[in-house]
C-alpha cells in the first residue's frame, strides 16, 4: 500500500511539473527591457520608431537573449501552450530582425539594403533555432503561417520588418498569457492608422500587407472566409461610414492597395 501511494505521489508530481512547464513557456524579460528602452511610441501606439543605435550599444544583452532562444529544443517548445509558442516565435522574429539591421548599422537606409538581386534579406539563414540555421522567412512563413497550430490572421500586425510601412514594433515583449489582448490591440492600432489604411474618395485604401497575404484572410482562420468579412469586424477602426459598410457587406466597395514604405523605422 505504501509503495502504491509513493508511486502515485511521484506520478502526480511529474504530471504537475509537466503542466507547469507547458504553462510557463519562455521568459522574455530581457527582450521586453530592450524594447522598453529603445522603442519610441508615437500616435498612441499606431506607429513606433526604433533606436537602433541604442540596441547596438546593448548588443551584448540582445545576443544573450538570442542565445537563450537558440537553446530551446523543439521537444521543449512543443510542451508549451499554442499561445506561448506563438509569442515565442513572434519575439524571435522581431528580435532577430533587429539583429539583422545591426549587422550593417548605421550604413543602411532600408532592410532591403541587406539583400541582393538574387536573395532577399529575409531568406538568409542567420537564425539559430531548434537546432538548425533558418531564415526570417522560415519563422514567418513555415513556423507561423505554415503551421496548422495558430491559424490567426492577426499575426500580420505583430511581426515587424524594420520598415515604416510595417505594423509597429510593440514596445513590450509578447507573452502567452497576454497574447490575445496584445494581438487585438496591435490589430486595432494598425487598422486605425490612416497612413496605412483609410477610406478616401469612395475607395478603401489598405496596406499592401492585405494584398500580399490576402489568402490568410480567406482560409477560415478565426472564422474569416474573406478579407471583407475580416474588415467588417474593424469598421470603427477604419472609420467607415454607413454607406461604406453596406458596400463592404455587398462586396461593392473598391479596395486599392497603398505603396509600401520600406524606409527604416529608425528614430530621427
Amino acid at each position: 500500500m505504501k509503495t502504491w501511494l509513493l508511486v502515485t505521489s511521484i506520478l502526480i508530481g511529474l504530471f504537475s511539473q509537466s503542466l507547469s512547464a507547458a504553462e510557463d513557456g519562455f521568459d522574455h524579460t530581457e527582450w521586453g527591457q530592450l524594447l522598453k528602452q529603445h522603442v519610441r511610441v508615437l500616435q498612441g501606439g499606431q506607429t513606433t520608431q526604433v533606436d537602433y543605435q541604442g540596441f547596438a550599444e546593448e548588443q551584448m544583452n540582445l545576443n544573450a537573449y538570442l542565445d537563450r532562444l537558440s537553446e530551446v529544443s523543439r521537444s521543449h517548445f512543443d510542451t508549451w501552450s499554442t499561445a506561448e509558442q506563438l509569442a515565442f516565435l513572434i519575439n524571435a522574429y522581431n528580435a532577430w530582425t533587429v539583429a539583422l539591421i545591426l549587422t550593417q548599422w548605421p550604413d543602411l537606409e532600408s532592410i532591403k539594403d541587406l539583400g541582393s538581386l538574387f536573395r532577399s534579406p529575409w531568406s538568409k539563414d542567420m537564425v539559430s533555432l531548434f537546432g538548425d540555421m533558418v531564415s526570417l522567412d522560415d519563422i514567418e512563413h513555415k513556423m507561423i503561417r505554415g503551421s496548422d497550430r495558430y491559424q490567426d490572421p492577426r499575426i500580420h500586425f505583430v511581426v515587424n520588418c524594420a520598415s515604416i510601412g510595417c505594423p509597429a514594433l510593440r514596445a513590450e515583449a509578447y507573452q502567452g498569457q497576454k497574447l490575445e489582448v496584445q494581438l487585438n490591440e496591435q490589430t486595432r492600432l494598425f487598422l486605425s492608422d490612416v497612413s496605412r489604411n483609410r477610406l478616401e474618395d469612395g475607395e478603401l485604401k489598405l496596406s499592401s500587407i492585405f494584398k500580399w497575404y490576402k489568402q490568410d484572410f480567406e482560409k477560415g482562420w478565426s472564422g474569416y472566409a474573406s478579407l471583407e468579412s475580416f474588415l467588417l469586424d474593424y469598421v470603427v477602426e477604419l472609420s467607415l461610414d454607413a454607406r461604406a459598410i453596406q458596400a463592404l457587406k455587398n462586396g461593392d466597395l473598391d479596395i486599392v492597395y497603398l505603396d509600401y514604405d520600406w524606409a527604416l523605422n529608425v528614430t530621427p
